[in-house]
């Protein structure tokens, strides 16, 4: 296992990464509102309330849900079930997130930070769609990121936390790529009822492929500057 830490890409259009610390701090600050200091009681309303619950989604609303059903694909992407979770997707987000804002420019990348979160929530339900469990976490959107910094910033150096001790640089092919070959080896490995929503991870990935792949050309830094 990894923890990102630092990528030597520096952005070429845009000054600052604004829209990726706007997401940062929106989920920061409704964790600290709904999830840091409440009860398990309140903790779970707002998952069920707010989070994908497949079930609900395909069959029907239930009075726990707070928004109609269809909404939950995008609340779901700022609710965390505890600090690890939200500290493991704000750290990938500031590492690698900031370039692809760069690429994408401001609003484009709204829209595609957002569409990878509901197509990765989607295949979650899709793929478990007679689960009552509620669905949480930035992780669908993230993995959007890492697959377009992958695409456009294959050779780019990233220096890795190893073994949660021993700081490495090595190139995001190998880091984002083995990020990936994790996910589908969790998810062939998963144990039934397991909690962490692998195909949310899967799906965003590869939806975050296809768009960056599909873009690649109308996207804001030219080819010849990419790494």
């Amino acid at each position: 296992m990894f923890i990102p830490l630092h990528d030597d890409t520096p952005l070429k259009v845009i000054r600052f990464q604004f829209v990726t610390v706007a997401i940062m701090a929106l989920n920061i600050g409704i964790f600290l509102f709904t999830g840091a200091f409440s009860s398990d009681v309140i903790q779970g309303n707002m998952a069920s309330g707010f989070g994908v619950v497949p079930s609900e989604l395909f069959h029907g609303g239930s009075v726990q849900s707070l928004v109609p059903e269809p909404f939950t694909l995008i609340t779901y992407l700022f609710l965390h079930a505890g600090w690890m979770h939200l500290i493991g997707n704000m750290l990938f987000l500031w590492v690698f997130a900031d370039n692809i804002e760069d690429a994408y420019g401001y609003v484009g990348f709204i829209i595609f930070y957002l569409l990878c979160g509901v197509i990765g929530g989607l295949t979650h339900a899709l793929m478990q769609p007679n689960s009552v469990s509620p669905l949480v976490g930035a992780s669908g959107a993230v993995s959007g990121v890492l697959a377009a910094y992958l695409v456009l910033y294959p050779r780019a150096r990233v220096w890795v936390l190893l073994f949660m001790r021993i700081p490495v640089p090595m190139p995001a092919i190998w880091v984002l790529g083995g990020w990936f070959l994790l996910q589908i080896y969790s998810l062939a490995a998963a144990a039934p009822g397991e909690e962490v929503a692998w195909w949310a991870h899967v799906g965003g990935f590869v939806t975050g492929i296809i768009l960056t792949i599909g873009l690649r050309n109308r996207l804001l830094i030219p080819p010849n500057r990419r790494n």
